[in-house]
């Protein structure tokens, strides 16, 4: 079925402009050195990214105020303080405000209005992000990849619920190829000498949305690359009479890929757009999750410095892009751009905010803090990311039963099953006694589902080896820093595997690629040709982290069901969280065979493991 594009391009592609008129200027005191006096303007445009559903600086999984070890805030409330500042400073109507991507997943408070109350209901809500970035005022925003994690109904809601158009070049419908959001949003701002300033602002996502979300995206959308689609709009614009490009971009600078060759388009492009298309001002950089004040990336045909900044995650930072123009010969160029960012925590939250939104935090509040059970145990991630925690293997246990039963009476029902699991917070906590629906959330804060595909011993071999390389080469003898010995290569916690069912040792001492040791199931020695189930989340089955083998493997059963809520309904089922039910050393990290680390669980596998020693 064809996918409705009226909405979306209203107010941009099907006119080629959607005009927002602007007032007053600010003129330049003096022409830049080395050029002759002209007319000068100047305008600002304002950029966040990556917000995840925080509209108050609140962590809805630890119930507080939001703090981390660098004192950083969050949300929409404090940076819409912000925004105040800088309009009144320079000018409200020479002031733009674009957002690139990854607005309405992350939070409980996202989370609620997509699945608990959600927006697509009969007399739904509005959705809190939409909220309130109608009430702060932004212009435009580009898809984010994470966008889609609720299926298009729910994004196709909340970009009806926007005041402002939510950009996507190369979001094209599977059908048509033609754009299923609008690609770019264009406006004039009026300057004090009668010639408008076009400012245009196209969109682009991330090509890995056509893997991470398969089962909503495919034969509906496509996404091609973000520097095939630059190179094809970007010309156009300027036609149009395009004064100003401005590309939002949910892609980092990085020019790499977490999906490997499973796609042909890179992931982090940002840079490569800049580099290879002619024509682009300023590239607002969202997806990675960095921060860059300010970035000048050369254009390899026009030798022109494009500015590149990306603020922090989550409302933390507010990227600031100050453009100087000055007419010359019948138009208006660009002689300068500069690019900063402003930190939340020097602002106070906007009490309009505070009283727009206060109703649906407390709603959230409530719901998060409902007891489902209780725990035996206190279990803590703050060690998992190098050591086998009872806490990852709840998640493993809830996985590997989820799946076991669903094969039940098939072809595979007799095979292993084995289940993966990361640390996703190494703040998360399952307290002894009471337990709410925010701290099982707090384990799993993204919204994969569960899949079960088939591996043989020799492709887990090579799954785990690539796993154990977010491991820093440790030599043996000396003492380990636990702070200094993961993220190796810059891997995050979250593309490094913990497989459960098996046994096996990770030697840090070596390099990677032959750190794996004494892989065993039921205290014998796996083999290359042993057959395997294995729970593996959607983002890793379908290529995140660019794990060797189980995107390409034999896909069994599946399921819809965010694995969040799985564990929330075993802890319901269940009544009580007991780690001696499920707690087992699967791994441990070695040094030439000798341990790194004691555990309490070391004796139960190991000691039935006659191979392991």
């Amino acid at each position: 079925m064809p996918l409705d594009r009226r909405k979306f391009l209203g107010r941009s592609a099907a006119t080629g402009a959607a005009v927002a008129l602007a007032g007053t200027a600010t003129v330049a005191a003096s022409p830049a050195a080395g050029r002759r006096p002209g007319r000068r303007y100047e305008f600002s445009v304002l950029g966040t990214t990556d917000l995840h559903g925080n509209v108050f600086n609140w962590d809805y999984f630890t119930d507080a105020e939001f703090d981390d070890k660098d004192h950083n805030d969050i949300g929409l409330a404090k940076i819409s303080t912000l925004v105040k500042q800088v309009r009144a400073d320079r000018g409200a109507r020479d002031t733009l405000l674009i957002d690139a991507g990854d607005t309405i997943q992350g939070t409980q408070l996202s989370y609620y209005y997509a699945k608990v109350d959600p927006i697509t209901g009969p007399g739904g809500p509005v959705h809190p992000m939409a909220r309130a970035m109608n009430a702060i005022g932004y212009d435009a925003a580009a898809l984010g990849n994470h966008e889609f994690n609720y299926g298009i109904p729910v994004l196709r809601k909340f970009a009806e619920q926007c005041d402002f158009p939510l950009l996507g070049a190369n979001a094209l419908d599977a059908r048509t190829a033609r754009p299923a959001f609008a690609p770019y949003w264009m406006t004039r701002l009026r300057t004090p000498f009668g010639r408008p300033v076009r400012v245009a602002v196209l969109g682009l996502t991330n090509p890995g949305i056509a893997l991470w979300d398969k089962a909503h995206v495919q034969g509906k959308l496509t996404f091609p690359g973000l520097v095939e689609q630059a190179a094809k709009y970007v010309p156009r614009l300027r036609s149009m009479g395009a004064d100003v490009v401005i590309v939002s971009a949910h892609s980092g600078t990085s020019g790499t890929s977490s999906y490997g060759d499973l796609l042909p388009h890179v992931e982090n492009a940002a840079a490569h757009v800049a580099q290879r298309v002619p024509g682009i001002d300023a590239i607002l950089v969202g997806h990675a999750h960095a921060e860059i004040p300010e970035y000048r990336v050369v254009n390899e045909e026009t030798g022109r410095e494009v500015v590149l900044s990306e603020p922090l995650k989550w409302g933390q930072r507010l990227t600031v892009f100050d453009f100087g123009l000055v007419w010359e010969r019948g138009r208006w160029q660009v002689e300068s751009v500069t690019s900063k960012v402003l930190n939340s925590n020097t602002a106070a939250e906007d009490p309009e905010i505070v009283r727009l939104l206060t109703g649906e935090h407390e709603k959230v509040v409530s719901y998060v803090n409902q007891v489902i059970g209780t725990s035996a145990r206190r279990m803590a991630a703050d060690e998992a990311p190098y050591k086998d925690t009872p806490i990852i293997d709840l998640i493993n246990h809830v996985q590997a039963q989820t799946v076991r039963a669903a094969l039940a009476g098939t072809e595979h029902a007799k095979l292993p099953v084995l289940s993966q699991a990361s640390c996703f917070s190494r703040t998360a906590v399952v307290p002894v006694g009471e337990v709410t629906i925010r701290e099982v959330a707090g384990l799993y804060p993204f919204e994969n589902t569960l899949e079960a595909r088939l591996l043989t011993g020799a492709q887990l071999r090579e799954y785990l080896e690539h796993s154990a390389r977010y491991y820093v080469r440790t030599p043996a003898g000396g003492g380990v820093d636990p702070a200094k010995l993961t993220n190796a290569n810059g891997t995050p916690d979250y593309n490094y595997d913990a497989v459960s069912g098996v046994t096996y040792e990770i030697d840090i001492a070596k390099e990677p690629g032959r750190r794996i040791a004494k892989l065993c199931f039921e205290g014998r020695p796996v083999t290359d040709d042993a057959r395997f189930v294995l729970a593996v989340n959607n983002y890793r089955a379908s290529g995140g982290g660019n794990f060797p083998h189980v995107a390409t493997a034999k896909q069994v059963w599946s399921t819809s069901e965010e694995i969040r809520n799985t564990i929330i309904a075993w802890v319901r089922a269940k009544g009580t969280i007991d780690p001696e039910e499920f707690a087992t050393q699967d791994w441990k990290l070695t040094r030439d065979g000798a341990p790194v680390f004691y555990s309490p669980l070391e004796h139960r596998p190991y000691a039935q493991c006659p191979c392991c020693g």
